[in-house]
């Protein structure tokens, strides 16, 4: 998608959840690779999905809390594995 667009839309959610709620540490794992790596090239985009598998199967990951307007190819696969390790997914779409 739009880059750019979704980088502000990045920074605008971790913001408001640092407003809203206390004790919660918001985290972006693929935020990094946004920056670093060239979506357009298939291997570079594979190497970020597989950075963010391999944070997420880590165990350091309590909770998917799900925002944006619609759920991605990316934010669909990261559902699949929380689910498959049993792990909570929020569905805060419609807050943010």
């Amino acid at each position: 998608g739009n880059i750019d667009e979704n980088l502000k839309d990045i920074i605008r959610i971790v913001r408001k959840i640092n407003d809203l709620f206390s004790g919660v540490v918001p985290c972006v794992p693929y935020y990094a690779d946004i920056l670093a790596l060239d979506d357009n090239k298939i291997m570079e985009r594979m190497r970020g999905i597989e950075n963010n598998i391999e944070l997420i199967q880590s165990g350091v990951f309590e909770e998917l809390w799900l925002t944006g307007t619609h759920i991605s190819f990316g934010m669909n696969e990261e559902i699949k594995l929380f689910k498959l390790l049993g792990k909570t997914i929020v569905d805060w779409t419609n807050l943010f």
